[in-house]
């Protein structure tokens, strides 16, 4: 059964449809009101006499892939006040469907906020036209800057963290309601007196979630002293882990003369690995003139000036950071090794071909990598080794040491057989490291301080000193069911917005965007 299309679905709420005229690249309705009255704006009273008449041109949504364009018949009005000022005044309709002076209806209206909250300016005008909406990309930020929707809920707990405008040089702050999980402010900078005052201004707010830097744990106990710190568990173990892979690299000395390859012979190396020797022999210079004027007292600022090195240069030497002979990174081999080290003693020597058989069974590597192994290899059977002694980066020597240990390839569990036989104090840094990061999975902070004295005694005594400092906001971070991860999550939608912007998105832009939304 057929049914006749209703012109009066056309009009929006509380008009009439007088005729529909389509156009070549338009459909054009004629509306007028179905009140035969109007209220003055001055006074409120209602008026009858029609004073004239004019044809308000405001776009509705699209229709069968034609832009629509209302023409309402609009009316003025005497006033029949006695005591009003106003003598004439405009028809005015429902704000819910076409407010005052605007080009768009309500609805329409709606749609542009939407595609500027989730495109921008351009990405969303260039959208709004493909669906039959002309509208300008500056249109769509002014329409999202001035609908923005201000919520004025009581905050109780929130997270704080910053995030930058430009990285490296400017930063913000970004405060989030962890409770209904949305951001609630974007302040300039993270200054300690921003952040200061804007807490003290909410003295609601009973737990506040942050990073672990000084900053903002120093603003919240000034702004809210009576309000709980609760550092990010997430920051937690990546700090931790990162003491442990120090821990690693202080001790890279001790690990050569573990594994046998305290000595290089030269003459074992490749190209590419004897070009790494030379630097490593250049840095231990450096190291040791750097060593030498610390012996005598003198102050990092002016090892810095003398040497001409870096301070971050000079902070490494000093704190036993940089005694890789190879600069190693993991590699698309490692996981092959078991099969080559199987091809190679069955007789196939040559690296093409193994690589060819590799490659057919999923290997992503290129050839030129079996290649420098099988070079490797020649060099060790000619030096009557059964391998060639070389240290892994203490990153892969980190990574091996905390892996569980039927996990491990036989090679690599010997070799963390004789780093744990040879350098104990790395099997108590992992164990402290082990035990801290369990409190945290297990929600459990009742050996904490035990814990905090052992780890002062061990190869990753700064990061315990600096869990010591924060010790009330790391024990919340514990116990709490609250910690920082919406406010990241909300930080990289936050970076997301300003790639669409092109990274050049103002805060009160940013704000209405990321916060205005209703």
């Amino acid at each position: 059964m057929q049914h006749g299309f209703q012109r009066a679905s056309l009009a929006p709420s509380g008009f009439a449809v007088d005729a529909v005229q389509v156009l070549a690249d338009r459909v054009q309705i004629l509306l007028r009101s179905r009140r035969s009255w109007g209220d003055c704006p001055a006074c409120g009273g209602r008026s009858r006499r029609v004073q004239s008449r004019y044809r308000r041109r405001p776009a509705d949504l699209p229709l069968g892939g034609r832009r629509v364009e209302l023409s309402i018949l609009t009316r003025r009005f005497w006033c029949d006040g006695v005591l009003c000022g106003r003598r004439i005044f405009c028809e005015r309709f429902d704000d819910s469907v076409l407010g005052r002076y605007s080009r768009r209806t309500q609805r329409l209206e709606t749609i542009v906020h939407h595609l500027g909250l989730a495109l921008g300016g351009r990405p969303a005008a260039s959208f709004a036209d493909r669906l039959m909406i002309p509208v300008s990309k500056d249109t769509l930020l002014r329409v999202v800057r001035r609908r923005v929707t201000d919520h004025d809920d009581t905050l109780t707990v929130v997270g704080i963290d910053d995030f930058a405008f430009r990285r490296g040089q400017t930063y913000g702050t970004l405060v989030c309601d962890l409770e209904r999980r949305r951001p609630v402010v974007l302040l300039p900078d993270r200054a300690l007196n921003t952040s200061r005052a804007w807490l003290a201004e909410h003295p609601s707010i009973s737990v506040v979630a942050r990073d672990r830097g000084g900053g903002y744990g120093e603003a919240i106990a000034r702004g809210l002293p009576n309000a709980q710190q609760v550092a990010d568990r997430w920051h937690l173990m990546e700090n931790s882990s990162r003491a442990f892979l120090d821990a690693v690299g202080k001790s890279m000395r001790q690990i050569r003369q573990a594994v046998g390859s305290n000595i290089v012979d030269p003459k074992l190396l490749t190209y590419a690995e004897r070009l790494q020797y030379e630097g490593y022999l250049r840095r231990q210079e450096t190291s040791e003139a750097i060593k030498e004027l610390s012996k005598k007292g003198t102050s990092i600022r002016q090892i810095v000036l003398q040497t001409g090195h870096s301070r971050k240069v000079v902070r490494d030497v000093l704190r036993g950071q940089r005694f890789d002979v190879f600069r190693t990174r993991p590699s698309s081999l490692d996981s092959w090794l078991p099969w080559l080290n199987t091809r190679w003693d069955e007789g196939v020597r040559n690296a093409l071909a193994l690589w060819r058989e590799m490659q057919a069974q999923g290997f992503p590597g290129q050839s030129g990598v079996v290649s420098q192994w099988a070079q490797r290899r020649r060099l060790a059977e000619k030096a009557n080794q059964s391998g060639l002694a070389r240290t892994p980066s203490a990153r892969v020597i980190a990574r091996l040491l905390t892996t569980a240990r039927d996990d491990l390839a036989k090679s690599e569990a010997i070799l963390v057989a004789a780093i744990e036989v040879n350098v104990p104090e790395l099997v108590v840094a992992r164990t402290v490291i082990g035990d801290f990061q369990s409190m945290i999975r297990s929600k459990t902070a009742t050996k904490l301080d035990d814990w905090l004295q052992a780890a002062k005694l061990s190869l990753v005594s700064s990061f315990a000193n600096g869990v010591g400092k924060d010790l009330a906001a790391v024990r919340n971070a514990i116990v709490s069911p609250w910690s920082n991860g919406q406010t990241e999550g909300q930080i990289t939608r936050l970076k997301l917005v300003k790639r669409q912007m092109y990274g050049r998105a103002k805060l009160d832009l940013l704000q209405a965007r990321l916060i205005g939304a209703p």
